[in-house]
């Protein structure tokens, strides 16, 4: 089976089968190269090669706004999904009694930016789904804005626990007819499902690469709607953050008409640099055929897991899935299976109450395949035998030594 990203690119598959994309990437080849390029460059270079590199992140810009579906100019780099997140929180006026919705159960980095605000008397609240289960409907949403003083909505486009998506331009339409704005934690969709932030009516987003976007831990991107720019103000300014940068003694606070008055200081050029290759990877790759690709990839492993004796945990509908498929086995603690897995060549973790796998366009299905065989695997092994039948348990030495298939 063809992947739409080339296997030669990601030296972890000589070893593991690596399906924690949703956790930490694997760092490509061409990114890791260029993050040496400018560490070798600094070296013998020092401040002679601080010019040449901070152009190029002009570049990485362009590509992450690509990749979100914005214009260039609504495009800062950031260190990680809280400083982006933190800089939406610190930067909008706020009055007593203003209120913030957020998932229950949602990812810390997403709540605490805005627990802090207790303190000015912004009140955080919890939207909880009606009927059973974790996922949420558009109509939960209306009816926790219906109580009224609703400020902002945040929310993870994709749930890290069970993989479920919100349909973001249905909410950005919703939080707007009730005088609400919308931030997006971006980070388990952006990089593997298409996005269009910028037509769905997205107030603001923010992602780090270090996920689906196969870039370095220590990068992210902040998306702010244009409309908003003058809005949101500048809670961490420096020099990079001014129209004048570089013209030291100017100290006019005159902010950069785009974005990039949010960057602040000195930045990463390196790890900037590694995440633009990994950027470039996916622009080659086309994200529509990656998510078509990994899209498949669950669905195979939906399929090969229930033979297995595995319950997806994940919903599957087209409209709310993702890459993320979690699965339980009953009467096996999901630390135990990954611990087994693990023990096989196969990098997956517990979460959601289960076992959580996440596939980038690199993995395969002969890769999901060995995955459901080992699962059958362990609960062969643990299942008593019946005298009088047979039953061929499937040995380690059966499986791809260290996953490699």
């Amino acid at each position: 089976m063809d992947t739409p990203l080339d296997r030669d690119q990601f030296p972890v598959t000589r070893n593991y089968v690596y399906l924690n994309h949703a956790g930490v990437a694997a760092l490509p080849k061409v990114a890791a190269r260029r993050m040496t390029e400018v560490v070798t460059s600094f070296m013998g270079e020092g401040v002679l090669a601080e010019t040449r590199f901070a152009e190029r992140a002009g570049e990485v810009r362009r590509t992450a706004a690509w990749l979100m579906g914005v214009p260039e100019e609504d495009v800062a780099l950031v260190k990680n999904t809280t400083e982006g997140l933190s800089f939406v929180a610190n930067g909008l006026e706020w009055e007593p009694g203003d209120r913030v919705l957020i998932p229950e159960g949602d990812f810390p980095s997403l709540v605490w930016p805005f627990l802090t605000l207790n303190d000015v008397g912004v009140r955080v609240d919890t939207v909880r789904p009606r009927g059973e289960g974790r996922a949420l409907t558009i109509d939960d949403f209306a009816k926790a804005l219906a109580g009224g003083g609703a400020k902002l909505v945040a929310v993870s486009w994709v749930d890290y626990q069970t993989g479920w998506r919100v349909d973001l331009a249905a909410l950005a339409s919703l939080c707007h007819e009730f005088g609400a704005l919308l931030c997006v934690d971006a980070i388990q969709g952006l990089g593997v499902i298409p996005a269009h932030f910028n037509q769905w009516g997205v107030d603001f987003a923010a992602s780090g690469g270090h996920k689906w976007m196969l870039g370095p831990l220590g990068t992210g991107v902040l998306y702010v709607a244009g409309r908003h720019r003058d809005m949101l103000r500048v809670s961490e300014a420096g020099w990079n953050s001014v129209a004048h940068r570089y013209q030291w003694n100017d100290l006019r606070w005159i902010p950069d008409p785009t974005a990039r008055r949010y960057e602040g200081g000195s930045m990463d050029l390196a790890a900037i640099a590694g995440l633009g290759s990994a950027l470039e990877l996916l622009r080659e790759a086309g994200v529509d055929n990656i998510w078509s690709h990994v899209d498949e990839l669950c669905r195979h492993a939906c399929v090969r897991l229930l033979e297995a004796g595995a319950e997806i945990v994940s919903e599957r509908a087209p409209e709310v899935r993702s890459g993320i498929v979690v699965f339980r086995v009953e009467g096996e603690a999901p630390d135990q299976i990954v611990a087994y897995l693990r023990e096989r060549g196969f990098v997956c973790v517990p979460r959601g109450g289960g076992v959580r796998i996440s596939p980038h366009a690199y993995n395969t299905i002969d890769e999901i395949d060995a995955l459901a065989e080992a699962l059958a695997s362990m609960r062969l092994k643990r299942t008593p035998r019946i005298s009088g039948t047979s039953s061929r348990t499937i040995q380690p030495d059966h499986q791809p030594h260290r996953a490699v298939i």
